[in-house]
């Protein structure tokens, strides 16, 4: 594990090889969603090449009142959780490593991309998550960049930045891990207690009963919405912040008449822990 910028650039220059450079990004906390994508960066660059795996909680992508002094930091346990991956390099750097100069005037933005659902509960959410991404790709010099899907929104911004701004790296997105019971996996999931938990499981009912009616994007909202309906009277209830049915690239609602791809995408509260998931949806001829 490396934690400054020097150590890192040091140790990254011992693997150079003639294979190509991946990292996965994350905050810590990390699970089998996280060791997945490791896995898939592993699978993608070959023996031959590089896997580098960031740990840094990010305060610049957190409001006020959000969960940033409470959020999970395990970073012996992620180290193991890498190394079991596949991961080569672990990049793990303080705050003050990431923004020298402190925190910083001049940053990414995400536009309106960065303006709607996620964006609209969290603002300036967005930029916060664009500005630290461009700094770690400029730091790890990665060919190839993971992200998981069930941060659908955050995945769309950052490949309309890397298109934008001509960033030299492919996005790869990779699908949403689950636990058993259908929900997704989450670092705040340890959040839940098993009350919550039990609230917390209509977001992927909705999510499955929603992609089960597919026949048309009017038929796929009125069943995910039915089953959101329920979960606000349960206990504890459900708090819901939206669902939306959107274009993938964009994140801009769809029309019922639709044909493509699309995501069904919600967020919500159960208890104080704030949760997202999503689907993703064909409509219309393969």
């Amino acid at each position: 594990m490396f934690t400054s910028r020097a150590d890192f650039d040091a140790a990254l220059a011992q693997f150079a090889t003639p294979g190509r450079v991946a990292v996965v990004m994350t905050m810590g906390a990390l699970h089998e969603g996280h060791a997945s994508l490791i896995r898939a960066a592993r699978a993608r660059v070959g023996a031959k090449g590089v896997v580098t795996v960031t740990v840094f909680v990010n305060p610049l992508q957190f409001g006020a009142g959000e969960d940033l002094d409470r959020y999970p930091r395990t970073l012996d346990a992620d180290l193991e959780v890498a190394a079991a991956a596949g991961a080569d390099i672990v990049f793990a750097p303080p705050v003050e490593e990431v923004y020298r100069g402190g925190e910083p005037r001049v940053r990414m933005t995400a536009g309106d991309m960065g303006e709607r659902y996620e964006g609209a509960s969290r603002p300036g959410h967005f930029d916060g998550v664009l500005t630290v991404v461009a700094k770690l790709l400029h730091l790890t010099r990665p060919d190839i960049a993971f992200f998981g899907e069930k941060d659908a929104q955050q995945l769309a911004v950052i490949r309309r930045m890397v298109l934008d701004l001509d960033f030299p790296v492919e996005i790869v997105g990779a699908p949403t891990v689950r636990e058993i019971d259908g929900l997704a996996l989450s670092s705040r999931n340890r959040y839940l207690s098993p009350q919550e938990r039990t609230t917390a499981l209509t977001l992927s009912r909705a999510l499955f009963a929603g992609r089960d009616a597919g026949r048309d994007a009017a038929a796929v909202r009125s069943a995910a919405r039915a089953v959101l309906d329920e979960a606000a009277s349960l206990q504890p209830p459900l708090d819901l912040d939206y669902l939306a049915l959107v274009d993938p690239l964009d994140f801009t609602e769809v029309p019922d008449d639709h044909t493509g791809e699309a995501v069904l995408a919600v967020a919500a509260k159960v208890g104080s822990t704030r949760l997202i998931d999503n689907v993703r949806l064909w409509f219309g001829a393969a």
